[in-house]
């Protein structure tokens, strides 16, 4: 995996803008829609569970673990984009990620924030 493969975030021509801000430097938010978020649980396979227990005994990046975890974000950032769209929003204030374990059989990732609508000031 390179480098691209660690990471996520939005294409820079996105029509829903997703922001960990309370506002937009330039914009001027015109309606508050309400809260949206997007949720996935991921089961880890036993493949990369078996391989997690051998690397915990000697250190070291847990490589299987992290893509499956940027991948669960990414697609938490999907949903959560979809909800907004669907609910007319162009803008995703104060966007925050909370993540659990889903009944020890895999993790949970909820993308969450508040839907707008922004316009240029």
């Amino acid at each position: 995996m390179g480098i691209e493969d660690y990471g996520g975030g939005q294409t820079p021509r996105a029509d829903v803008l997703v922001v960990t801000t309370n506002d937009v430097p330039g914009y001027q938010v015109t309606q508050v829609i309400g809260e949206v978020f997007g949720l996935t649980v991921r089961s880890r396979h036993l493949g990369s569970q078996i391989g997690a227990g051998l690397k915990s005994m000697v250190g070291g990046e847990l490589k299987g673990l992290t893509k499956t975890l940027v991948e669960t974000r990414n697609q938490a950032m999907e949903r959560l984009v979809e909800q907004a769209r669907a609910r007319g929003a162009n803008a995703v204030l104060m966007m925050r990620f909370d993540v659990s374990e889903a009944a020890d059989v895999g993790t949970e990732v909820c993308a969450y924030g508040t839907a707008a609508v922004i316009s240029n000031s």
